[in-house]
């Protein structure tokens, strides 16, 4: 079998990116408001510092107004609700997103909860997640609806009755990657920690989309031949490389499409977050919308 196409994630962003940077000109030639988005970072994580400036750097690139809002791990709980809370009424401001993760002293989940369900750009909030497993999606979490988005770009894809196989069942990834599947009408097994016979599951993938965390846990040898593989895990080795969930190098050997790592479906998360942010302004903060609420 020949090696497999890479989805690559970087190209299709950069489009995405294209269009949205298009739109928001128009929105200034218009003498109309640019998309607003606020990210709060609590605490000192590295990484999520690293993700903060991502995602800063990109909201400049496309022509967005961007907010960051920066408090000490010592916050407690009712102070950060509460400037989420000017956050929701400030008209200036269409997404907010709270990095994860959070301090242990605050409950993520109150957190997530009490932004507005039309600012929820992260797609997380569980009206949010609810209208996406009614098949009535509006806001929807930016890794799988990235995936989506990379996978309609494989001529010819057809989702359609094809066996689609998750492995991972995170709130982030795992769980509504398994809703957007379902969703594009794709016939789907939803594989976790409890999961007996991994590897038969896996071996009956046309569609499998590995979200984990853990360098190439899954086998090359597993992979049925000509499948599509989405690998989501971005694990750093000791050698300072990145590499995904799966054994890439001999796994592209049988797969027919493959992503790499990285390069893959990371630019695709955040190009998506820039995509629900301008969502909301262009659909749920005009007027018109706000007059029928």
């Amino acid at each position: 079998m020949a090696t497999a196409e890479l989805i690559d994630g970087k190209s299709i962003a950069r489009q995405i990116r294209e269009q949205i940077r298009t739109r928001v000109q128009h929105r200034v030639a218009q003498n109309l408001r640019v998309p607003g988005l606020a990210v709060v970072l609590v605490g000192e994580n590295h990484a999520s510092q690293i993700y903060v400036r991502s995602k800063q750097k990109a909201c400049q690139d496309v022509g967005f107004h961007s907010e960051l809002i920066r408090f000490p791990g010592t916050i407690t709980e009712k102070e950060l609700l509460a400037r989420i809370d000017e956050l929701n009424h400030d008209e200036q401001i269409d997404g907010i997103l709270v990095q994860l993760p959070l301090p242990q002293h605050i409950n993520a989940n109150t957190i997530v909860e009490s932004i507005r369900c039309d600012k929820d750009v992260d797609g997380f909030h569980p009206y949010n997640l609810g209208r996406l497993a009614q098949r009535r999606p509006l806001l929807r979490p930016c890794t799988p609806y990235g995936i989506m988005l990379m996978l309609e770009s494989i001529p010819h894809f057809e989702p359609h009755g094809l066996k689609a196989v998750v492995v991972g069942a995170s709130n982030i990834v795992g769980r509504p990657m398994t809703l957007e599947l379902l969703y594009a009408g794709c016939t789907v097994t939803s594989t976790h920690r409890f999961t007996k016979s991994l590897e038969e599951h896996i071996s009956t993938a046309e569609l499998l989309v590995v979200a984990i965390g853990k360098p190439g846990i899954i086998k090359s040898e597993w992979i049925k031949p000509g499948a599509i593989v989405v690998d989501v895990g971005m694990n750093r080795l000791e050698d300072g490389k990145l590499v995904g969930d799966v054994e890439f190098e001999t796994a592209k050997e049988r797969a027919a499409w493959i992503t790499p790592v990285p390069g893959g479906v990371g630019p695709m998360t955040v190009t998506t977050l820039l995509q629900n942010t301008l969502f909301t302004t262009e659909e749920l903060h005009n007027h018109d919308y706000q007059t029928a609420l």
